[in-house]
Formats: C-alpha cells, structure tokens, sequence
C-alpha cells in the first residue's frame, strides 16, 4: 500500500484520468474530491462490498459454480 500525506487543496493521480483531492480536514475527518471518467465506477467501500454481496445473492449458486469452474479451466 502506498501512503501518503497531502495538505488541504492538495491531490493525486492515478494513472492519466484519476485525480484525487483534499478538500477538507476537520478533526479526524478528511473530505474527499474525486474526479474520474463517468465509466470508472466510485464507491466508499461499504457501498462497493454492500452492492458485491447483492450481485453474488442475485446470481443462483450454480452459475458461480460453473464461472469458477471455467475460469479454474483458463487457468491451465
């Protein structure tokens, strides 16, 4: 994991398209700003693991199965 440390109004990149910013610290607090391409989905990870957990729930066992199985299979 790469840490680092930036200061209100400051930001990263990730890769050319990613930008990542500061906009705010108020006690233990960090406020965020994210600007990525609208096909880059953005999520707090809560949210991300919440609508993970209702696809694998929406999906019958038995295709899981079969997906793990055929991708086990590209593996060799």
């Amino acid at each position: 994991m790469l840490v680092l440390s930036r200061k209100t109004n400051e930001s990263i990149m990730i890769g050319d398209s990613i930008e990542v910013k500061v906009v705010d610290v108020i006690g233990r607090t960090v406020k965020l700003g994210i600007e990525a391409p609208r096909d880059v989905a953005v999520h707090r990870k809560e949210v991300y693991e919440a609508i993970k957990d209702e696809n694998l729930q929406a999906v019958p066992k038995e295709n899981i199965i079969s997906l793990l199985e055929y991708f086990n299979k590209q593996k060799k």
